[in-house]
């Protein structure tokens, strides 16, 4: 038996009590709770992302990443530019209440880190270009994809959202980017509804939907797809995945084959899309059939409301008006791709070859 702490005598508890608690061997048991809990807390803190809830930024920046210029669009334009956007994208960005600066491929690290440090997002675009060329669209996307990573780590939200091909490159660098690509062949050139998992109300996306949005994507052909490769299941399974991202909904392709629609990582802000929200109101081409009633519009506009309100939540700014105004897209003039029969209506072109 140990001697009491002072101030511990008779007069203050009973005897039996005082002797129980001035126990050498409880004084120890309550020590190591104290450290136990010490740990799970610094545990937990380590594997969630730290958010300031005094950060709303209600002037949000998001840039798009840039992609290669696919050989039709070299045979349209003399310029002969390196990349492109379609500018569905940046209509989609801007009409949910946030502005848009074009990423550019072919770059080295310090570009898309120092530029990350002023903006408040990134979008990964849908496309049509292959991940394995060299300083392209997927080199662009790993700097960035690791660069995030590293950014909500230190406590600086930094939301990611890919579309389509972008959605792609998100689950295949969460699989180690590799000479075999962890994703699969599947035609999908229709529209489709969503099949919710039995938990997606627990994900951050649909977590606060409104349930005419829900309605509509599970009842309703909605949402536009226009894809040659996609996830799976089994590709989730096969690098654990799961793990690490919670799987929302699936659609079926032509072939009736399951495919994974909608995804978002468990601790980072990244999401992830298989079909196209931008292109139910803003890509017009008569042969795609794109959904154009007031019920696809409504449901596939809350994708980028969504992650607009992610992106505000970034406290990110450039240092300038100056510089702001130097990195915007208004800098670029948008061509009527649409007029040379793309699927795009239109599209900005970036730094014809061997200004770089």
């Amino acid at each position: 038996m140990s001697s009491c702490p002072r101030g511990l005598g008779k007069d203050v508890v009973p005897p039996s009590f005082r002797r129980w608690l001035c126990d050498t061997d409880f004084i120890i048991l309550a020590l190591k709770a104290v450290i136990l809990v010490t740990a799970l807390y610094l545990m937990y803190a380590e594997s969630a992302v730290v958010v300031r809830d005094d950060v709303i930024n209600h002037r949000p920046i998001i840039g798009i990443l840039s992609q290669e210029q696919s050989k039709y669009f070299h045979t349209k334009y003399p310029e002969n530019y390196t990349s492109y956007i379609a500018a569905s994208y940046v209509k989609s960005v801007e009409a949910s209440g946030a502005r848009v600066v074009p990423i550019m491929i072919g770059r080295d690290r310090d570009y898309y880190r120092e530029l990350m440090s002023k903006i408040n997002g990134v979008l990964f675009p849908g496309g049509a270009t292959y991940f394995n060329q060299s300083d392209g669209f997927a080199d662009a996307g790993e700097h960035i994809y690791h660069i995030a990573m590293g950014l909500n780590d230190a406590g600086s939200y930094f939301p990611v959202f890919g579309t389509c091909l972008g959605f792609e490159l998100l689950i295949i660098l969460a699989s180690g980017r590799g000479k075999v690509e962890n994703r699969e062949k599947c035609y999908s050139f229709k529209n489709c509804r969503l099949n919710f998992t039995k938990d997606f109300r627990r994900s951050k996306m649909y977590r606060d939907a409104p349930e005419y949005v829900v309605d509509i994507l599970s009842s309703d052909d909605v949402t536009a797809n226009a894809h040659q490769f996609c996830i799976l299941d089994s590709n989730m399974e096969k690098y654990n995945l799961k793990n690490d991202w919670l799987i929302t909904s699936h659609s079926k392709d032509e072939d009736g084959l399951a495919f994974v629609a909608s995804v978002e990582h468990k601790r980072y802000p990244f999401y992830g899309v298989q079909f196209h929200p931008e292109k139910v109101a803003f890509e017009w081409k008569a042969s795609k059939h794109y959904p154009h009633s007031l019920k696809a519009v409504q449901a596939n506009r809350y994708f980028m409301d969504f992650f607009v309100e992610e992106c505000r939540r970034s406290g990110h700014r450039f240092p300038s008006h100056s510089e702001e105004n130097r990195h915007l897209i208004y800098n670029y003039k948008p061509e009527f791709t649409g007029l040379l029969g793309s699927s795009y209506e239109q599209c900005y072109f970036f730094e014809p070859r061997g200004t770089v």
